[in-house]
């Protein structure tokens, strides 16, 4: 009975084959080097080494808003000088048309 049959003979030289592959070796080496990384980390590791800035005082966002709004009465008196700029502009040029048509009708009236 010391005799192996074939197929005992095919399965001991499967498992044999499947403890020996390389592929085996490195999948266990990965996971031993796994485990040995996981082992060195500390305990408790910051999410981040940066230094972080600190924010902004409440001074400093009211004169942040303080700024823009005084920024923008200046946008807006600037956008109503340039409409009343505009506007006169155009006044200007409606009274020179008129004056000009009077003096071509007088021209070819011979005054």
């Amino acid at each position: 009975m010391s005799e192996l049959t074939p197929l005992d003979k095919a399965e001991a030289a499967a498992k044999e084959a499947a403890t020996d592959t390389v592929a085996v070796q490195l999948a266990l080496a990965a996971v031993e080097l796994a485990k040995a990384a996981t082992a060195q980390q500390p305990a408790h590791s910051p999410a981040c080494s940066h230094q972080h800035k600190p924010g902004r005082s409440t001074g400093e966002w009211l004169a942040i808003g303080c700024a823009v709004c005084v920024g923008g009465v200046g946008i807006a008196f600037a956008s109503i000088a340039i409409a009343i700029g505009g506007i006169s502009v155009a006044i200007l040029a409606v009274v020179l048309r008129s004056l000009w048509r009077d003096y071509q009708r007088d021209v070819q009236k011979g005054r």
